[in-house]
């Protein structure tokens, strides 16, 4: 090959090198990412930037090489999302109500591991309340003995008890002021033992049901070989 063929032919390659950069340079460059969803009609659709034909659905935001990388919610409105948060705040308050149901449980079982134990404070709890009517009743016993040598005294005035002398007066309304205070309380404490029954009733239902499902054996494999 001549100089002069040499030289057109270095020319003609470096200029296949500045066509091919700029062919390069001007060719525009394809999407970072691709969004794809199915319409409410059933067509599959994709394009460059989130679809407004699937704003109520999931879109997929794939690679350029098919991966997905990420996935896109509904475009909810005002009121939907409120819908959305209400039922989101609902969900966890079950389930801290549940979580607390099961801490409930636990400390029911720890307390009481078994019927005799919980028996036995039953028991404890009602002997408490029996003591406080005890002592009650007998401060009872004392104002009416307290009481009838009030009456003898009054019998004096039993024409016009308002002739009672005032201190003897005083002392027969203070009588009766305690007399219907202890009354009230034994009520009360009546009511409360009723109160426990009800509550160690409540508590072993629920405890029957915890202990056999302590004792019940744990469930078989499905192929009924026994093996885990």
């Amino acid at each position: 090959m001549t100089q002069a063929a040499r030289i057109i032919a270095v020319g003609l390659w470096l200029a296949s090198l500045g066509m091919g950069a700029q062919a390069q340079k001007a060719a525009p460059a394809g999407p970072s990412s691709i969004y794809s969803c199915i319409d409410a009609s059933g067509r599959r659709i994709t394009a460059d930037r989130p679809i407004p034909e699937c704003a109520d659905r999931e879109q997929r935001v794939l690679s350029p090489s098919g991966m997905v990388r990420e996935r896109l919610g509904p475009v909810l409105s005002d009121q939907e999302r409120s819908a959305r948060e209400a039922q989101r705040r609902k969900e966890a308050e079950e389930n801290a109500r549940v979580a607390e149901e099961r801490r409930r449980e636990r400390a029911l079982m720890a307390r009481y591991p078994n019927q005799a134990a919980h028996d036995a404070e039953r028991t404890a709890a009602l002997e408490q309340v029996d003591q406080l009517t005890a002592v009650a009743e007998k401060r009872m016993v004392e104002l009416q003995v307290q009481r009838k040598k009030f009456d003898t005294e009054m019998e004096f005035y039993a024409r016009d008890p308002n002739k009672a002398p005032m201190y003897l007066r005083r002392a027969v309304a203070e009588n009766d002021d305690a007399m219907a205070e202890q009354q009230r309380f034994v009520a009360g404490q009546a009511q409360e033992k009723r109160s426990v029954h009800q509550r160690f009733d409540t508590e072993l239902v629920q405890l029957r049901k915890l202990w056999a499902a302590r004792a019940a054996p744990p469930p078989e494999p499905a192929d009924g070989t026994g093996k885990p």
